[in-house]
């Protein structure tokens, strides 16, 4: 949010100064007299900063993967493309939809403004929709009466913080049309308990599910939070082969 915030700022300014160019300086300087510093840097950098505000408040923005929660969805260090128009167009800061396209469908891996801190952003799959009612118990999620199928793949393991060896289990779960894999260690997390989601807000867990600060410990995610949907990985400084992946 600081970095729209300071784009809006440069655009703002220099697009001023390109205007007040045009409308008088222009006019009002001798002829043959050289552009101010100001004015000529304004009018370099107005399109070019214009531009990248568009884009990445409209089209795509990039983010950083910073922890393991979506394991082995995706990896932290990979750096991955959101899709900023899949659920309509927002006005910059305020967040409000303006244009409507679609909505987050189950399974999809959203990023989003994490709602206990809005300056953080978050990222998790949508598991629940407005109206679905939700159990977790222990490991099983039941949606609407029905349980998630997931079938055991093989045992996995990965190095955590502070170099820490974790061994879970990878499986491949079925979430509406989405089929995806998810890690499960032997003991799950206590988080059990039912929910009904209000309309307006989804439920949201993380792949990595015994390693996931997500909806079972603080609540729902408001439409007015939702940034994108994530689509591509398009770089990992420690392994290429991410490159060009799409998440699933």
């Amino acid at each position: 949010m600081m970095f729209t915030l300071i784009m809006l700022i440069a655009v703002t300014v220099t697009g001023i100064v390109w205007l007040l160019d045009i409308a008088y300086l222009r006019k009002a300087r001798p002829e043959g007299a050289a552009e101010s510093w100001v004015v000529e840097y304004s009018k370099s950098f107005f399109p070019v900063i214009l531009a990248v505000f568009l884009i990445r408040s409209f089209l795509v923005e990039p983010f950083k993967i910073p922890s393991g929660s979506m394991m082995p969805t995706l990896l932290t260090g990979d750096f991955i493309l959101v899709n900023k128009f899949t659920y309509g167009l927002r006005v910059p800061l305020l967040n409000s939809t303006f244009i409507e396209v679609n909505h987050p469908q189950r399974g999809e891996v959203m990023v989003f403004r994490y709602p206990v801190d809005e300056s953080q952003n978050y990222i998790k799959r949508v598991v629940g929709l407005p109206g679905d009612r939700i159990r977790i118990e222990g490991h099983q999620v039941t949606i609407n009466g029905q349980p998630l199928d997931a079938t055991f793949e093989h045992d996995y393991e990965y190095i955590a913080e502070g170099l820490n060896i974790i061994v879970t289990k990878r499986y491949k779960e079925k979430l509406g049309e989405h089929v995806h894999d998810i890690l499960w260690e032997d003991v799950a997390v206590e988080k059990n308990g039912e929910i009904i989601v209000p309309e307006g807000h989804y439920f949201m867990m993380g792949d990595n599910r015994d390693h996931s600060s997500d909806s079972r410990f603080w609540g729902l995610v408001p439409e007015k939070n939702i940034i994108g949907k994530a689509f591509m990985i398009w770089w990992n400084f420690d392994n290429f082969g991410r490159i060009g992946n799409s998440i699933h």
